[in-house]
């Protein structure tokens, strides 16, 4: 079933998004949301936090946050397939808690994306030891498969990253939600972070690079690369990389783009009136290292029935 188009049209400067002289100039954007089948509004179950999409095959896939409707942290990470990223089979658990007393990913597992390298998929997910109520220790692992319909395995050296030891820096309290890009053959996480004692709307956004897939993981000199953000949207635009800013944040930072020539030094290129919440985007050169990136077409956020959250898809429509 097709929802009533929710339409928002955001001027953008031509001169940013068109980070190249050959590319298209960009001076509008249209969001239209539509609801899903098989991922969409369900009494029983909460599904959120979408990972980006990729196509293999004929198949999107998609994995998600899946756990009961009244909490987001009690969660384990599913996946979906669709032909035409409209309608969804869900295939199962693809990454569950451990099973291991007092490990990191005892209490619950969320909030997943996924990276395409060495012919392999890598799951990189957000866990906790215990409920975010009582010490939020998120950090970020990983699982690795041959194949996207799993079976997954769990990294030995898990966490990959976790939440600073310096009680200064501003991922001290947690690390939380990774987006994948690969660049000047490096694996660039995009991550958010949040410092002790700081609350949620202080959240900002970092950056760990790694050599290899599996990393190591090593924190940017220059963290946080985005002093605020909530939400990790990032895709490669041209020879740079754009962020997609939320609503949570200083007040010259939400509801827009920001674009990095060098992926590092973010500044603001227009507004939004509205953006993707906690989403995922279809990107097709993420993965490639070719400087070829386009802004994306479409995605999966959270949506709302109600109550209920589920996946939604959004399309995106960039015009002069």
């Amino acid at each position: 079933m097709k929802m009533k188009p929710l339409i928002l049209t955001s001027l953008i400067s031509a001169c940013v998004l068109s980070v190249r002289a050959d590319e298209q100039p960009v001076g509008t954007a249209t969001f239209s949301r539509t609801t899903l089948t098989g991922i969409g509004p369900d009494k029983k179950i909460s599904r959120r936090d979408p990972s980006d999409v990729i196509k293999v095959g004929d198949l999107y896939y998609v994995w998600y946050s899946r756990g009961p409707v009244k909490t987001g942290y009690n969660a384990t990470v599913w996946y979906a397939t669709s032909p035409n990223g409209v309608n969804w089979t869900e295939k199962g658990e693809a990454v569950g808690k451990s099973s291991e007393e007092g490990a990191w990913d005892e209490a619950s597992v969320f909030t997943p994306n996924i990276l395409v390298a060495e012919g392999r998929y890598w799951l990189f997910y957000t866990g906790i030891s215990k409920h975010m109520k009582v010490r939020p220790d998120s950090k970020i692992g990983m699982a690795v498969s041959d194949s996207p319909d799993g079976p997954w395995e769990k990294l030995g050296t898990n966490p990959v990253l976790k939440n600073s030891d310096n009680p200064e820096d501003f991922d001290s309290h947690l690390v939380d939600d990774s987006c994948l890009i690969v660049r000047d053959g490096k694996y660039w996480l995009y991550y958010k972070g949040r410092q002790l004692g700081k609350s949620s709307r202080e959240t900002q956004m970092g950056l760990a690079i790694a050599d290899k897939p599996g990393g190591p993981y090593i924190r940017h000199e220059a963290n946080p690369v985005i002093p605020g953000n909530h939400e990790v949207v990032v895709w490669p635009q041209g020879s740079g990389v754009c962020a997609m800013i939320g609503k949570v944040g200083p007040k010259n930072l939400v509801r827009t783009i920001q674009y990095a020539e060098d992926g590092i030094n973010f500044s603001k290129t227009h507004d939004l009136s509205e953006e993707a919440f906690a989403g995922g985007t279809y990107r097709p050169e993420a993965f490639t290292d070719s400087n070829k990136g386009e802004a994306p077409g479409w995605g999966v956020e959270i949506g709302k029935a109600g109550k209920l959250l589920c996946i939604q898809r959004f399309d995106i429509e960039w015009s002069e």
